[in-house]
């Protein structure tokens, strides 16, 4: 099997279109702002990757049908000031870091042969806490687009994120511009302890003003109070309880 192998259903014509990638990543952010996103638009699938870098397994549907892990890709046709968008989502990442570079680097070659010039990653930035209002991070290929995006309110801290972007959020980047292309991460701050649909919406506010999409944020806003349903029960439960008065009499 080839390393990396890439099954077209179509080869549409599209006029430089944006490409965003939301794959699976801290607190999932990226994965679900994506795939929300999808939800949203009219888009068709065109090409599916599969890879040995990828885990060693399939999926299996409600039906009992099996599918092999992969990445798909997404195309949808702009309208009025909307972009043409090419969409990348899937259900891993590569395994190793060999796995990752070779991942994105064939990402770039396939969105290079449509004509991408923009690339926008999405991904979780963890801070290891509950977050109440999350900020969006962010880390962009040129200086024009950090103060394009400190206009929408993209925030661009000193030391944040510490160690870097990990994954096809980062190479995505550090490689695009290698081979002539612009790019921007955005980043919603999660706890990375749960799926977090809160992050998912900070972010995909931010990218549905950049590319002119209306979006109907209910769906992932009733995920999120379901989180911080669980999330609150899993905090009654950690947290010790104090006697009640009348039972202070027991007390050795």
């Amino acid at each position: 099997m080839e390393s990396i192998k890439t099954i077209f259903y179509e080869e549409p014509e599209l006029d430089k279109p944006i490409l965003i990638e939301g794959l699976p990543g801290v607190g999932n952010v990226g994965k679900l702002a994506a795939e929300h996103l999808l939800d949203q638009i009219k888009a068709t699938k065109f090409a599916e990757i599969v890879s040995k870098h990828f885990p060693p397994q399939v999926m299996v549907n409600d039906e009992g049908l099996t599918k092999l892990v992969n990445n798909e890709m997404y195309y949808s046709k702009g309208e009025g000031k909307r972009p043409d968008l090419i969409i990348l989502v899937g259900d891993y990442q590569g395994l190793t870091p060999d796995g990752q570079y070779e991942l994105s680097d064939h990402t770039l070659h396939l969105a290079k042969k449509f004509g991408v010039s923009m690339i926008y990653t999405l991904g979780g930035y963890g801070i290891g806490k509950m977050v109440e209002k999350p900020r969006v991070l962010g880390a962009a290929t040129h200086k024009d687009l950090v103060e394009e995006m400190k206009k929408r309110g993209v925030v661009f801290s000193k030391g944040e994120p510490g160690s870097g972007i990990v994954g096809a959020s980062g190479l995505l980047l550090g490689l695009g511009k290698v081979y002539g292309m612009k790019a921007v991460c955005l980043m919603g701050e999660t706890s990375g302890y749960f799926v977090d649909p809160k992050g998912a919406e900070v972010v995909l506010r931010v990218l549905a003003d950049i590319i002119n999409v209306e979006v109907d944020f209910s769906a992932l806003q009733n995920k999120a109070e379901q989180i911080e349903l669980i999330t609150s029960k899993i905090k009654e439960i950690e947290t010790p309880q104090e006697p009640k008065k009348e039972d202070l009499g027991y007390i050795g």
